[in-house]
């Protein structure tokens, strides 16, 4: 059985262990090992990791019994009078594909975006990531195109996507 939990600072080994071994498959074919290695570091690294827990960065890691297998990492943020939910990161291990990890993170994601009143659900996602594929069928849109600078020269060349959410009208 899939359970979530919210992760805590002790969990942060287990956030870089699966976002390490994730990360390179994913990227490396589409911005080389020189930018992985930079984005790793400047991402994943348990001090980059503690102060994304700082700045308000909810993480929630799916297991199977004591096995970790997936996280996921969120914020709400306001946007003038509106509020979205933004969804930093979301990753599977290789070999807990096909489980519906992926499914049930966005689900519990927007249904905690649904709970706070957010407007939408939004994500950034390379665009050349077969994951945009997997936000569209779960409904998410493209909303623009942007290259963010990173340092070292590197960009990230992404779409930003995103899921409208209805709020539940109190019966």
């Amino acid at each position: 059985m899939i359970t979530l939990r919210k992760a805590k600072e002790d969990d942060l080994t287990v956030i870089q262990r699966i976002g390490t071994i994730t990360y390179g498959p994913t990227y490396t074919h589409l911005l080389g090992q020189e930018q992985v290695d930079f984005m790793l570091d400047k991402f994943y690294s348990i001090i980059a990791l503690t102060k994304q827990m700082m700045e308000g960065h909810t993480f929630l890691i799916a297991q199977e019994g004591d096995t970790d297998l997936a996280f996921v990492s969120y914020s709400l943020e306001e946007h003038g009078k509106h509020s979205i939910i933004k969804l930093h990161k979301l990753y599977v291990l290789p070999e807990a594909h096909g489980k519906g990890l992926g499914k049930l993170l966005i689900n519990e994601v927007r249904n905690k975006g649904i709970e706070s009143g957010a407007e939408s659900l939004r994500l950034n996602v390379n665009r050349y990531n077969k994951a945009k594929d997997f936000y569209e069928k779960a409904g998410f849109i493209i909303k623009e195109t942007v290259d963010i600078e990173i340092g070292n020269g590197f960009f990230m060349n992404d779409y930003v996507m995103a899921l409208p959410l209805v709020p539940v009208k109190p019966a």
